[in-house]
């Protein structure tokens, strides 16, 4: 069964893109992730079983998914801590999209990201992040136990 398994799921991978909006003088950040392996992520801090897919309390449900991308989804532009304001998920198949942004950044010279995006659930989970700045596209991936990233624009 475990080697069903693995074909059927042989990695483990999460998606991350940060667009700065010139115009909205804001970051607009886009987190995919396997719905299976996000809810295996999110239940062990969240006190009940997650289900993504039909959330018997969908505003609890919603808060622990921001207070996961809060811990392991950390920005840091030109040098300084930015705070992650939630805008919601929604289920795409097999996958979850994450929405969060930050608002009142005028410009970028320097994105730093530690992305641990489900690092506490698996050991092989890799993490791809690509981010955009004045139409300059930029990517790099990290990989457990590695979760740090530097753009520099």
């Amino acid at each position: 069964m475990t080697l069903l398994l693995a074909w059927m799921h042989p990695f483990f991978v999460s998606v991350t893109e940060v667009q700065h909006n010139a115009a909205e003088q804001s970051l607009e950040i886009s987190v995919k992730v396997f719905i299976d392996d996000f809810e295996k992520a999110l239940t062990p801090g969240a006190g009940f079983t997650v289900d993504l897919s039909n959330p018997k309390d969908t505003a609890k449900t919603n808060q622990v998914v921001f207070q996961y991308l809060q811990k392991h989804l950390q920005v840091k532009v030109n040098g300084i801590p930015v705070k992650l304001q939630y805008v919601g998920y929604e289920k795409e198949r097999e996958a979850a999209w994450c929405y969060v942004q930050v608002e009142q950044v005028p410009t970028v010279s320097k994105i730093d990201i530690d992305n641990s995006l489900l690092y506490n659930a698996f050991d092989k989970q890799i993490n791809i992040m690509h981010v955009i700045v004045n139409g300059n596209r930029k990517s790099t991936k990290v990989a457990y136990p590695d979760s740090k990233a530097s753009f520099s624009f």
